[in-house]
């Protein structure tokens, strides 16, 4: 009787969605998980030094540098107002040098996490700037390192805001790597593209937005949930 319901449940699916490939469909979600994953480990590292760096060389603070500041200002600036689809582009010569391609997965993360970064960077400046500057000078005032101060003062008193930070740039991510997709990078947005899309089969391209979708709602809730298991009050 299982058998049986299985089996018909399997042909309700193919009925529904006759053209999709789930073999296929699986591979995709794995390298669009792939990309999502490690693009962000690599934008929450960069993210948070670049962030830290603007905050530390801003004026009155503790490594406060005019030029450091700017320069570091002027790139997230400049890499953050950059549309990603021409960020992609741009980065083809540099992708090359290092991957020997621009197509597949790996070959999508150089402009992923350089577009990401200096988004998040601002986001991780916002949450500092937040901190109460109290707390940051009485550390200072009992002879506190800066190292001392950026893990014990800094990231701890904003990490509520880097998680929140950092989960609305993985959601960002998500969309980016469909974008990818379009040249060629392979996950969900090439397969919707290329075997939806192009193909006129709808129904692949339907169930690849479905499955980023659910991806989208768990990053949201995964990042919600830790965030206000670590924000203290």
């Amino acid at each position: 009787m299982n058998e049986q319901t299985s089996n018909e449940t399997t042909s309700f699916i193919e009925q529904i969605f006759p053209n999709v490939d789930w073999g296929q469909m699986w591979e995709a979600t794995y390298e669009t998980l792939y990309m999502t994953a490690l693009s962000t480990v690599f934008t929450f590292i960069f993210g948070l030094v670049i962030g830290l760096l603007l905050f530390l060389t801003a004026p009155h603070n503790l490594w406060a540098n005019r030029i450091v500041h700017f320069l570091t200002g002027a790139f997230v600036n400049i890499f953050r107002s950059i549309p990603f689809i021409i960020l992609i582009i741009l980065l083809i010569p540099f992708t090359k040098l290092i991957f020997g391609s621009i197509r597949g997965a790996n070959a999508a993360l150089p402009a992923l996490i350089i577009g990401a970064a200096p988004f998040y960077a601002r986001m991780v400046l916002i949450a500092l700037r937040e901190i109460d500057k109290g707390v940051i000078e009485a550390a200072k005032s009992m002879g506190a390192k800066t190292s001392t101060i950026i893990w014990k003062v800094l990231i701890p008193e904003s990490r509520p805001a880097l998680i929140s930070g950092i989960t609305v740039t993985s959601v960002a991510l998500v969309g980016y790597t469909a974008m990818a997709g379009v040249i060629g990078a392979g996950g969900l947005g090439h397969l919707a593209f290329l075997y939806g899309f192009q193909r006129n089969r709808p129904d692949v391209t339907l169930v690849a937005t479905i499955i980023i979708l659910f991806i989208v709602f768990f990053i949201q809730w995964l990042g919600d949930t830790i965030s206000a298991k670590v924000d203290k009050r």
